[in-house]
């Protein structure tokens, strides 16, 4: 009998670096600040350099970091963000946390990634920004969309919580727009021990806003003075700590992901297609995505063989209940959710799992 493969080997990966994690939390607990100790300092200033920008902010999590950027440049009430449909509902829900509307564009149907020249038709009077989601692993088609950008003096903001250390034409995921943010979910490429998140930009002065904000609207050196409204979103020293244990580690679990996505590539059958990589793009291969129009059939074969599995996403952004105020028509976005399909993907993966994989989505016909 087989050993049943999990969809997300999250034991298997802390495993790796368990004596470092270690270290770690003895370390925070020795000092005692659980809270702004030296850990958060440290690890923002080595992914900083990792995403080849200048400046980052540790935050609460992902959707915070979003957020918080959008707050930052003062885009909100009155605004609209452009968002692609195929994203988390995240995306969605801090464009209209921060108090602005977003606006659903259809995506490339090759990589399933925004279309520039989608976004390019929704830019209106009100447009503030584009929301550029490096999705699976993979980044947008990065001088197209900021063409799109410049053209009408748009923000560019990465939602690059799937794309630590993504590469699009030698560009780091993190230092191509205006700010990036990311998530350090536990299941992500970096993913720390609970909820955390990053925000990284070039702009000095997008980055102090955003600590500001982080941190109740506190003022620099005064923690009794609030300039503005803010919130309690901050990296804890125990995440800090746990991300700059796994950091050196994260380009090398990259590259066994890129070696099990090849194989996938060579092993699959042609009813179960991988979503298209730009030739441009060096992905992070955060998911494996394959499309299939026999989902169903290709669900009940890993289930019976003790595959794990996920969908990524089957209900998209601009149908879901919560954003029924901003639909729109976007059919390549409509047809890819009814087809999309996620595989097994970890460095703790071998060669042979694939296989097997492959094996048991082999009777699967298109």
């Amino acid at each position: 009998m087989n050993e049943p493969i999990p969809f997300l080997d999250v034991v298997g990966v802390n495993s790796d670096v368990r004596e470092e994690l270690d270290i770690a939390w003895k370390a925070v607990l020795q000092h005692g600040r659980f809270v702004g100790g030296p850990e958060v300092g440290m690890f923002e200033e080595q992914f900083a350099s990792y995403c080849e920008a200048s400046e980052c902010v540790g935050v609460g999590n992902g959707t915070d970091a979003l957020e918080l950027i959008l707050t930052a440049l003062s885009i909100g009430a009155g605004d609209e963000v452009i968002v692609p449909a195929n994203t988390f509902a995240a995306t969605a829900e801090a464009v209209c946390s921060a108090g602005a509307r977003p606006r659903f564009v259809d995506v490339e149907p090759g990589t399933l990634l925004i279309d520039p020249d989608a976004a390019d038709a929704a830019v209106n009077s009100r447009t503030a920004a584009i929301v550029g989601v490096h999705l699976f692993g993979q980044m947008i088609d990065v001088p197209r969309v900021a063409a799109v950008a410049r053209r009408h003096s748009l923000a560019l903001l990465e939602d690059a919580a799937q794309a630590h250390g993504a590469r699009f034409a030698g560009r780091r995921a993190g230092s191509v727009g205006t700010a990036a943010a990311f998530s350090f979910y536990p299941g992500k490429n970096l993913g720390a021990l609970g909820d955390a998140g990053a925000v990284v930009t070039h702009d000095r002065s997008v980055a102090d806003r955003v600590r500001r904000l982080a941190n109740h609207g506190s003022a620099p050196g005064n923690r009794h003075v609030h300039r503005e409204r803010g919130r309690n979103s901050r990296l804890d020293s125990i995440q800090a700590a746990a991300l700059s244990a796994k950091l050196p580690m994260l380009d090398d679990d990259n590259r066994r992901r890129s070696a099990l996505m090849e194989a996938y590539a060579a092993l699959l059958p042609a009813s179960c297609a991988p979503v298209a990589v730009s030739p441009e793009a060096q992905s992070a291969h955060h998911l494996a995505v394959v499309r299939t129009a026999q989902r169903e059939r290709a669900v009940s074969a890993l289930d019976s063989a003790g595959i794990g599995w996920g969908v990524h996403y089957p209900v998209p952004c601009h149908l879901q209940p919560a954003f029924s105020a901003f639909r729109e028509q976007l059919p390549t976005v409509e047809k890819a959710a009814e087809q999309i399909l996620s595989l097994p993907i970890s460095p703790t993966l071998g060669q042979a799992d694939v296989a097997r994989i492959c094996e048991a989505l082999r009777g699967v016909t298109s």
